[in-house]
């Protein structure tokens, strides 16, 4: 009895303050229920830092200021630059070999067509191989003459070709003939004919057996002992025909012409313009027969006096070669020479004595026979009215010369023009001789001045 009971009371579990460690947990886990989180240990606290390695390795959220952002976009500006700069530098070694092989070829091409020449004049010849030579546009120089160069042909006083930067002779020019005289020549002949020119019936046969005759009958001379004239010089009144009469000669003859204006003759540098009359007159002996026409010789030709600038002592030796060659120690048979001028007055007596201008021919204002003809010559192609009288204007006392009436009729046609008519009238011509003289006279109204 007393095992049992002692034996029950072991079963029921004893007292109860005695508990075995795996009943205690699973009453436990009976027991256990959903709790809500605390509530927050801190109000209105900084919270504190957490450490260990999690708080290490976690990122912090940053966002940036303004400041910050301005660093960024300057960063990447630089960045974007430094991409385009690597990528010239990487397009520059790519074609780097192209250019060079441009760069070869132009070099290439540059050595075919050879450097720029001046063009210049052998003073005088050293040896075989040095010689002093001088350009227009500076002063004399000692250099070499290359190897290649025809020995032979050179010469003093020859057109030679230099290099352009040490000057070395490196040519000879064959044909010497300046630029400026091949231009003077005339290649084709004018239309004016004598049948052209109104009178001057006189002036017409003096330049006739003064220029033309010579050249075509030159034996007629010899037979009868005398030398033919050198030249003739034709002065007068502006507009009287002295151009026009040239322009007759060069029609008619088949000598070569050469025209010239004296102000050509005037060059800038010093000896240019001397040079300029010798080939002139050079071309015209290599060409003849030939007839040298020189307008407006009153530009070169002047009186010489005592000059006080360089270009007027320019002038002065130009005149003189000028003289040279027209009364020198070479003969000028087949060559002759025409001079032009309104200042005949102004020439130099040298110019002007027989054995350089052996005729003097002067162009006087026209006459009445002579307006005639005129008139005719340039309303023959007009178409006028019925009521025109020319007879009123050729018997006019004003003073007309040939190109004073060439002006009237073209005038008078232009008069006829504006007002849409195909005839022109008498009063056309009365307007166009009133404009006319009243341009003629500097627009001075005649009787204003007593």
């Amino acid at each position: 009895m007393g095992q049992g009971a002692s034996g029950g009371l072991g079963k029921q579990g004893g007292l109860p303050g005695d508990r075995k460690p795996g009943d205690g947990a699973a009453g436990d886990k009976k027991e256990k229920k959903f709790e809500p989180p605390a509530a927050p240990s801190r109000v209105g606290r900084k919270q504190r830092k957490q450490r260990g390695p999690e708080a290490a390795a976690r990122l912090p959220a940053v966002a940036p200021l303004s400041k910050c952002r301005l660093r960024l976009l300057k960063l990447e500006r630089v960045k974007d630059y430094l991409l385009m700069e690597e990528e010239y530098v990487a397009s520059q070694e790519r074609l780097k070999p192209s250019e060079d092989k441009t760069e070869e070829d132009r070099s290439k091409v540059d050595d075919l067509r050879g450097t720029p020449m001046s063009v210049g004049s052998l003073e005088e010849i050293i040896d075989e191989s040095h010689g002093i030579v001088s350009s227009s546009t500076g002063p004399e120089y000692y250099v070499s003459i290359l190897s290649f160069v025809d020995k032979d042909q050179l010469e003093p006083g020859c057109s030679i070709l230099m290099h352009n930067k040490v000057l070395s002779v490196v040519g000879i020019l064959q044909d010497e003939v300046d630029p400026m005289v091949s231009v003077m020549k005339v290649e084709k002949a004018p239309l004016e004919s004598y049948a052209d020119i109104g009178g001057l019936d006189a002036q017409i046969q003096e330049i006739k057996e003064a220029v033309e005759l010579p050249l075509t009958h030159p034996e007629l001379y010899e037979d009868i002992g005398i030398r033919p004239p050198k030249g003739v010089i034709l002065y007068g009144e502006p507009g009287t025909g002295k151009t026009l009469l040239a322009k007759a000669v060069a029609n008619s003859t088949s000598a070569t012409f050469l025209r010239v204006v004296g102000s050509e003759l005037i060059q800038k540098y010093l000896g240019e313009g001397p040079k300029l009359v010798r080939e002139l007159f050079r071309v015209a002996d290599d060409l003849s027969p030939s007839i040298v026409f020189i307008d407006e010789i009153d530009a070169v030709g002047t009186k010489r006096y005592d000059a006080n600038s360089g270009g007027e002592r320019e002038i002065q030796r130009t005149m003189l070669e000028l003289l040279n060659q027209l009364d020198g120690f070479d003969s000028r048979g087949d060559v002759k020479v025409i001079l032009a001028t309104n200042r005949i007055e102004s020439l130099d007596p040298a110019l002007l004595r027989p054995g350089r201008i052996d005729r003097k021919i002067e162009f006087p204002l026209p006459d009445i026979k002579t307006r005639r003809r005129i008139f005719m010559i340039h309303t023959a192609k007009m178409t006028l009215a019925e009521d025109v009288n020319l007879e009123e204007f050729v018997m006019t006392k004003d003073e007309f010369s040939g190109a004073d009436i060439k002006a009237i009729c073209t005038e008078a046609g232009l008069l006829a023009l504006r007002e849409r008519r195909m005839k022109v009238t008498h009063a056309d011509f009365k307007k166009a001789k009133e404009k006319v003289m009243f341009k003629k006279k500097e627009g001075v109204p005649e009787g204003l001045y007593m």
